[in-house]
């Protein structure tokens, strides 16, 4: 998207299909803040702060996802290094709905274990959403756990999946993303490994 124009009329179009805003702000790599700006905004409003992620170049071929998903891993094994870390062999890998779960599903596939995903509260429907893991996939009991997603925004998402992780008798290990806007390195303890840390600069 190259203008202001266009990311106003891609939110309207996909608010319009039902999506809610933080969908769409799921789909777009932004913050729900944001996104209810570009749907409400008056002439004169000043914009959040944020950063738009447009990585679709990537995330429509599947051979580029699974080189960005074995960048990631990688990613994960040169942070050991750098920090001298203890090493936890990942035994689930756990994406987060969306994005997550197609780097997910690869990254399992290259570490050869186990796969599930996380659908978080905001995504389910009903009077008192919560989030959950998919129950037709790896159970997180007693296992090691890297969880895997496209864009770090809030971290609201990724505290909600570490808690529910944690309460299901997980242990995770990392938090591997594409890309870091908030330019943070652990969260509640887990450490936040990105390929890419976004950066504002005012």
């Amino acid at each position: 998207m190259s203008s202001l124009e266009e990311l106003v009329g891609k939110a309207k179009m996909l608010h319009s299909e039902g999506r809610s805003t933080s969908q769409i702000a799921d789909e777009l790599s932004l913050s729900a803040e944001t996104v209810t700006w570009l749907l409400t905004q008056q002439k004169g409003d000043e914009a959040p702060k944020d950063v738009l992620i447009d990585w679709s170049a990537i995330s429509g071929h599947a051979d580029m996802l699974k080189d960005s998903a074995v960048m990631m891993i990688k990613r994960y094994y040169y942070s050991l290094d750098d920090t001298g870390k203890e090493y936890c062999p990942p035994e689930v890998v756990i994406g987060i709905a969306h994005s997550g779960i197609p780097l997910a599903t690869l990254i399992a596939a290259e570490e050869n274990c186990l796969f599930t995903m996380f659908h978080p509260k905001k995504h389910a429907a009903g009077q008192n959403p919560t989030g959950s893991l998919n129950s037709s996939f790896a159970d997180v009991s007693g296992k090691n756990c890297i969880i895997v997603d496209d864009v770090i925004t809030s971290g609201k998402t990724v505290t909600e999946t570490l808690s529910y992780i944690r309460s299901h008798g997980g242990n995770p290990v990392a938090i591997l993303v594409l890309f870091n806007k908030r330019g943070i390195k652990d969260i509640e303890g887990v450490p936040l490994i990105s390929l890419v840390k976004i950066e504002r600069i005012d």
